[in-house]
């Protein structure tokens, strides 16, 4: 894959696969691809929830009011304002203006580094209360659900260091930062599960 080539995508997927083959696509293909099975993923937890609060209904109406509500709140605030950032990152690739873009981009990385501190806290404090995946139904489910999210924002944080190093190397620019834009694209879908996650078992009883 020649230099021109690779700056088209995060350079690990083949050419053949990108948007201009396949037309206007935001990212490329591959990651369209990885979506729909983190969807897929995700939609048989959403499923599993469901049936599970079918089923046991007063563990689901009281499992909420053991968790820690509070950071839950945080953890959603940061991933908007963390979806924001991604945001403007993107707006402000597209103007050229490369210093905005990389610094966007480190918000977003702080913003995740801090969700996945206070989730790791609220593991932690939901062990010090003696909750684990075996207290109830209830729990199993959370944490399945909550500990699949909590590394998928792991491995996202990692791609945008990733992409922040593409970014200085010169890959990305106003007319080719495709991606740039699949990594926006998957963090979006991030936060969009989270959005569902939260209510789903903070909130709903």
């Amino acid at each position: 894959m020649s230099s021109i080539e690779s700056n088209n995508s995060l350079a690990i997927f083949p050419r053949s696969w990108s948007e201009k083959e396949a037309g206007r696509v935001p990212g490329n293909i591959p990651i369209w691809v990885g979506i729909l099975s983190e969807l897929t993923e995700f939609g048989i937890f959403f499923t599993a929830y469901f049936i599970a609060k079918f089923n046991y209904p007063e563990v689901f109406a009281s499992g909420p009011l053991s968790l820690n509500t509070t950071i839950g709140v945080i953890n959603t605030v940061i991933l908007l304002a963390s979806s924001y950032f991604m945001a403007k990152a993107m707006s402000n690739i597209r103007r050229n203006d490369y210093k905005k873009c990389e610094r966007y981009l480190w918000y977003t990385f702080i913003c995740a580094c801090m969700y996945l501190s206070f989730k790791s806290y609220e593991f932690y404090w939901n062990d010090l209360q003696g909750f684990s995946t075996k207290t109830s139904e209830f729990f199993t489910v959370y944490y399945y659900m909550t500990f699949n999210h909590f590394l998928h924002v792991g491995w996202a944080a990692c791609a945008i260091l990733w992409v922040i190093f593409r970014l200085r190397s010169g890959a990305y620019s106003a007319k080719e930062h495709s991606g740039l834009e699949a990594l926006a694209v998957y963090w979006h879908m991030i936060d969009l599960m989270w959005i569902l996650i939260f209510p789903l078992l903070y909130v709903l009883r």
